[in-house]
């Protein structure tokens, strides 16, 4: 059954309620009386919500009365929306001094009078559904929970793609692998088909498949064996053109781990094209090739692909991980390596590791016995250990413990080897509001790699991001949600670079998510013929749209998202119905569409936090009524390389925080950023007749600005960095005409800069000297495809912050050994295309083995 987050969203409607401005917006309006009565009863109502969610499953009616409870506090939470979004019409319109702007806002539906008797009705009628909703809760005899007390200590976010030292009872296993992998090929390493050897690694969901073949393949063992490594994710569809990029991108790439460099643009070719950049890319090389996760079936699809491939080197090997062993069969060439079960042993050590701090088991023996208990119902698999070890970290209440040994999911039937009871207990141990925003993972597929600002805008966009004194920024509590989340092991894979920073979610846990999520959450594909009416968020996974007639007529929908890339809109009529019938939608993520017109009515949609209308290629004019959206946070239209201009008025977005721009404007006029005080993040994106971003009095305006992104903007003259005081982040690529040494005549100004990445500039030879005001910042270095530099800043010595360290296609490149001395805190160097380096100093350097590259 679907989980119920009413708990949480209860919580932040009352902090709403409880808010000064809140408080003085009701009696302004003249509906305190009522707004102070729905915040008494929902204070009483809140305290027995925890109980109702423990006793749901056993109480007939109680899951019914927390829907009820629920689907009010939504209702609530639009009312006091319509608040917010009044303040901000208010202030534009004060702002702009403008006649016209105020005739026309007097003769809206906004206007004070008219405003005031719509949210009289409808707050009365919230206050009476919650007043009668809390008298049928009487019945139930509910104990009052006021905190929830699920939340356990955190552990430390860890970023390397495994961390070897996590990994508990697979180094026999690992070096198995390694020695089938170094073995000739047993029909003779010839040409053809004999030139590859498929190794299939096969067992049950969550054993560590893929981590044993991460293991395998970042051993150092294996840069000397191949020339060339490749990691391909295949999961559910066996697509062979995806694969195919696939490959093409991870043989392209010239460090794994630059998360930021882009990959090739070959998803416009053909078919016939895309097989000959295959085969020039691999052949006559002596290659190792993952394919991960291979659910394919169809011997006919994988002939297909073999045949593309066997064209390496001799001595070239393929890793397969799957979970069946027929698919094992079909595509292997030896026997297949079955990946067993740990053995006891290894899960009580791999059980410590993750619920005692070091040296901590030994002063709790009873919670060591209990321990064991659990140990045995996770049936030897490393996801369910670390899981549930995780929930219990650092908490030795009895009580707890014997919770999770003894809950009833353990009794229900299960499939054979089935590890969901024991994620699910996990879960069920997480405090309310972070499985909350869990659940949203339900939206995106299997195998999603995930950016943390996608994920922050949309969690932010919902309300879920509540700051416990009011004053933390949406970025930095969606970063300790997600470190929380990667210490209880539902995430996986975390690279970090600073600001920007990307994950996974294992499969198993995804199917949690579509486990406690699947009554409001939904994603659709070319083959959904039903949209349930209860559902609220949605994601549209493949073209070939539904006909609009399958979208619910309810109005509740509060998510439309296009998240994968080349899946979009392309139908007008759907886009008019949406914007008609939704107009309570947060987020509506267009991406990667292929409509021409966006229409006027778009202002209908006050509140919307996210309006998302990336990479379309048709799309020429935008309606100048998207700047009535006064409650927009983020705001795209970057990748719509046939957009003329920006809607006139963007200034009015008071509350944008993040803005993505790709228009053929050559200039911006003087006023449109001038009230943007909130604004975060800025980029600039393929505006290939920009000459200046903004001029130096406006973005005296823009102190709130900290990511500033500039890529492919071939008439840019300048960037006027020195009037940025508060910017963390810097990304400029491709600008064949920027003067980057713009303020170098003046005295080094100090930055608190952390990240900075410079790509693709072929006449730099030397770095400009302004980065030496960031020197005691710096944590993120990233310098790609700089042919003729010759070196690095001479203040590198003294970037005593320095965490990463990224250079490569840089032939020309000096390095001075002497200087990674300095570098205490480097974590992460990556070095490729650059045959200057001295590699024999730089590898008796004691640095972390996950350091170097």
């Amino acid at each position: 059954m679907a989980e119920s987050f009413v708990f949480d969203i209860a919580e932040s409607l009352l902090g709403k309620l409880a808010s000064y401005a809140y408080e003085e917006a009701s009696r302004a309006y003249g509906v305190y009386e009522d707004l102070k009565g729905i915040k008494d009863t929902l204070s009483i109502v809140k305290g027995v919500l925890l109980d109702a969610e423990e006793k749901k499953e056993h109480k007939h009616g109680l899951r019914e009365w927390l829907r009820q409870i629920q689907n009010v506090c939504f209702d609530a939470e639009d009312v006091l929306d319509e608040f917010e979004c009044q303040g901000s019409q208010k202030q534009v319109v004060k702002a702009s001094g403008s006649v016209r702007v105020k005739v026309g806002h007097f003769f809206s539906s906004s206007n004070s009078l008219v405003f005031r008797l719509r949210m009289a009705h409808q707050i009365k009628d919230v206050r009476e559904r919650l007043d009668k909703i809390a008298a049928d809760g009487n019945k139930f005899g509910l104990e009052k929970i006021e905190v929830d007390l699920r939340l356990v200590q955190r552990r430390e976010m860890t970023y390397s793609h495994v961390d070897a030292s996590d990994v508990i009872g697979r180094e026999t296993d690992k070096e198995e692998i390694i020695k089938l992998l170094m073995q000739p090929h047993p029909d003779g390493d010839g040409y053809g088909d004999r030139s590859l050897c498929v190794i299939p690694i096969v067992g049950i969901g969550g054993l560590g498949k893929t981590t044993l073949a991460k293991l395998v393949f970042n051993d150092k063992r294996m840069d000397e064996l191949f020339q060339l490594k490749m990691w391909v994710c295949i999961s559910d569809e066996f697509d062979i053109r995806q694969i195919i990029i696939k490959i093409i991108n991870s043989a392209s790439a010239s460090a794994p781990n630059i998360a930021l460099a882009y990959q090739e643009n070959i998803n416009s070719l053909d078919i016939e094209q895309l097989q000959t950049r295959l085969r020039h890319k691999l052949s006559l090389q002596k290659f190792l090739l993952v394919l991960d996760d291979i659910w394919n079936d169809d011997y006919t699809k994988w002939i297909d692909l073999k045949n593309l491939i066997k064209v390496g080197a001799v001595g070239s090997k393929i890793i397969v991980t799957t979970r069946s062993n027929s698919i094992a069969s079909m595509m292997g060439t030896i026997p297949s390596y079955v990946l067993e079960g740990l053995s006891p042993e290894n899960c009580i050590s791999l059980f410590v590791r993750w619920a005692f701090k070091e040296g901590q088991e030994k002063e709790y023996p009873n919670l060591m016995e209990i321990g064991k208990e659990i140990v045995k119902k996770c049936k030897g698999v490393p996801l369910a250990v670390r899981s549930l070890g995780s929930s219990l970290f650092s908490t030795s209440d009895l009580d707890k413990w014997e919770f999770v040994r003894d809950h009833e999911i353990w009794n229900l039937e299960q499939k054979r080897n089935d590890i969901l009871p024991a994620l699910k207990l996990s879960y069920d141990q997480m405090p309310s509001h972070l499985r909350h925003c869990f659940a949203y993972f339900a939206l995106f597929p299997k195998d999603f790699r995930f950016i943390n600002t996608e994920i922050t805008n949309l969690w932010a966009s919902l309300g879920l991001l509540q700051s416990p004194n009011g004053s933390q920024k949406v970025e930095k509590i969606a970063r300790q949600y997600i470190e929380e989340l990667h210490s209880r092991s539902f995430l996986q894979d975390i690279t970090d670079f600073g600001p920007f920073y990307f994950f996974n979610v294992h499969d198993l846990v995804h199917d949690l998510a579509l486990y406690v999520a699947k009554e409001e959450y939904l994603m659709v594909d070319a083959c959904t013929r039903n949209i349930p009416e209860h559902v609220r968020h949605i994601s549209i996974v493949e073209n070939g749209l539904p006909d609009h007639a399958v979208f619910p007529k309810s109005r509740s929908l509060r998510t439309i998202t296009f998240p994968i890339e080349g899946v979009g809109l392309a139908s007008e009529i759907i886009l008019k119905t949406w914007v008609s019938r939704y107009r309570y939608l947060r987020v509506l993520d267009l991406s990667d569409s292929s409509f021409e017109t966006l229409p006027n009515s778009i202002a209908k949609l006050g509140h919307l936090r996210v309006l998302d209308l990336s990479n379309n290629g048709k799309i020429k004019r935008l309606p100048n009524s998207i700047c009535k959206l006064q409650n927009l946070q983020v705001f795209s239209v970057s990748g719509c390389m046939e957009l003329k201009a920006l809607p006139k008025g963007i200034g009015m977005l008071i509350n944008l925080r993040e803005l993505k721009i790709t228009t053929k404007q050559s200039s911006l006029s003087q006023d449109e950023f001038a009230n943007l005080s909130n604004l975060q993040t800025l980029s600039f994106e393929y505006c290939v007749n920009l000459k200046f971003l903004l001029e130096k009095a406006q973005l005296t305006q823009l102190s709130s600005l900290q990511i500033l992104v500039v890529r492919s903007c071939g008439s840019l003259m300048s960037l006027p960095l020195y009037i940025l005081p508060k910017l963390d982040a810097l990304f400029v690529a491709d600008c064949g005409m920027i003067n980057l040494f713009l303020g170098d005549e003046s005295p080094i100004k100090r930055w608190r800069m952390k990240f900075l990445h410079v790509e693709n500039f072929p006449w730099l030879q030397v770095l400009p000297e302004w980065i030496e005001g960031a020197a005691d910042t710096l944590q993120t270095l990233m310098i790609y495809n700089l042919p003729k530099l010759k070196f690095l800043p001479e203040c590198l010595p003294r970037m005593t912050h320095l965490k990463r360290l990224h250079v490569a296609e840089c032939p020309s490149l000096l390095f001075h050994p002497s200087h990674i001395h300095c570098l205490t805190t480097l974590e992460d160097l990556s070095v490729d295309g650059c045959p200057a380096w001295d590699w024999e100093y730089m590898a008796s350097r004691s640095l972390p083995d996950n350091t170097m590259k």
